[in-house]
């Protein structure tokens, strides 16, 4: 006994799946393009295989009378079996009744119930004259166009007149066949009809819905990925302004003072320069590795950049040093367990420490007097920069510049805010809270 496996066909199922889906949506375009096209091929189709035979017939569909005489007898073409005879109608008679029953469906997606009530019209009236035509199946398909395109709501009407078309037929034929399987054959179609445009349309809804779903969901991804990308630049744009406008102000506030120096204390002007290669060279590394980690994938094959942690609170010292360098007087004290924060919330008070005390240099100048504290006080970290410089100069509380936007947004990452002011007896004063709670960190 040979056994047949069908794992070869169930394979190539896959390419013929999808050549019929690449087909079925260029038939969809092309209906949509054109969409008379599919109508009139219907039109069409009912009239050749429904039509045109009863108008080739000599005698038409339900010709003869033989029944008529109530003898059985036959009329050359043998015995007459069926006890009844339907009405023979003209030739001009028959195509008018097929128009009437075909052309509708020209419109039976557009107006499908009218088309529906027009082909339910011409089919009772067919009836009542005793005639029987094929055409009579442009009633099943006015009824599936109907479930498929119609409004739900009108479609308990429409069954109702079916229904009633129904009886009429059942009555008519009742001669020969009872009337209760005569309605059950002709319901049975009709229910077949109707239910085969219910599923289509539920279908064609649910692929609908899909497909909105699926855009919806495209949309939302690259609304994702637009947002992650803007955030990422805002995150990069706060790294490099720090970086750079930290550095540079430290570096023209010793250009200056060295170019000062130069006349008066050459000594002092040759330390000025050697502070400022310095504060170059930290630049340049910190600079190098934001580039490095933003480097493209594509350059994978080259040297990798060399990478180092992120400042924290340790380097908040090296930090003061090189400000000191360049003019300012810095007093640094941390209050709490401050060596326990997590190492994000370390490079924002590092971030914001930095840009308070650029923003000292730059607006203050040499000779200013810094107070800096970072505290810990149970579920919260408070950093306060104070400085006894002119109070009312152009600084972060007077012109909303790029420095106190990053570091709002570096606090608010952690549930923080961050104020920044003239001081009630003079200089300047920026103080920053942020929330040392547990879920701090996801907002």
């Amino acid at each position: 006994m040979t056994t047949t496996t069908y794992a070869g066909d169930a394979g190539g199922t896959g390419p013929l799946l999808a050549r019929l889906a690449r087909t079925g949506g260029r038939l969809r375009q092309a209906d949509r393009d054109h969409p008379w096209v599919l109508d009139t091929a219907v039109a069409a189709l009912v009239f050749l295989m429904f039509c045109l035979p009863d108008l080739l017939h000599h005698r038409g569909v339900g010709a003869g009378t033989g029944a008529r005489d109530g003898d059985g007898a036959g009329d050359g073409d043998g015995p007459r079996r069926i006890p009844f005879a339907f009405t023979q109608l003209p030739p001009a008679a028959v195509l008018a009744l097929q128009a009437g029953l075909v052309l509708p469906l020209l419109w039976r997606r557009r107006r499908p119930l009218t088309v529906f009530l027009a082909i339910a019209a011409v089919f009772v009236l067919q009836w009542s004259l005793g005639a029987a035509l094929r055409a009579d199946v442009a009633l099943f398909v006015a009824l599936y166009s109907l479930a498929l395109h119609g409004q739900l709501r009108r479609l308990p009407w429409a069954c109702a007149v079916m229904a009633g078309g129904m009886v009429l037929v059942a009555v008519r034929v009742s001669p020969a066949v009872s009337v209760w399987d005569a309605l059950f054959f002709l319901l049975g179609t009709a229910t077949a009809a109707l239910a085969v445009g219910l599923v289509v349309r539920t279908r064609r809804a649910r692929l609908a819905g899909l497909r909105e779903r699926a855009a919806r969901l495209e949309t939302e991804r690259d609304q994702r990925i637009r947002l992650a990308t803007a955030t990422e630049r805002a995150r990069v744009a706060r790294e490099m302004h720090d970086i750079v406008g930290h550095n540079l102000s430290v570096i023209i506030t010793l250009a200056d003072a060295g170019a000062y120096a130069t006349d008066l204390a050459p000594e002092r002007g040759k330390e000025a320069l050697h502070l400022i290669g310095d504060t170059g060279r930290t630049a340049l590394g910190e600079l190098r590795r934001v580039l490095g980690v933003l480097r493209e994938a594509s350059d994978g094959a080259r040297q990798p950049p060399e990478l180092s942690p992120q400042p924290g609170l340790g380097d908040i010292e090296s930090l003061c040093d090189g400000v000191r360098g360049a003019g300012l007087e810095i007093v640094y004290r941390t209050v709490g367990e401050v060596d326990a924060l997590d190492r994000g919330r370390q490079l924002t008070v590092y971030r914001i420490v930095q840009e308070a005390l650029t923003n000292t240099l730059k607006h203050s100048g040499a000779g200013t007097r810094v107070t800096l504290c970072v505290v810990v006080e149970d579920d919260r970290l408070v950093i306060r920069i104070r400085d006894n410089g002119p109070a009312g100069h152009p600084g972060p509380g007077n012109e909303e510049g790029h420095g106190l936007v990053g570091m709002r947004e570096r606090a608010a990452l952690y549930g923080g805010t961050v104020t920044a002011g003239p001081a009630s007896d003079g200089g300047w004063t920026v103080e920053a809270v942020l929330d040392l709670g547990p879920g701090a960190g996801a907002r």
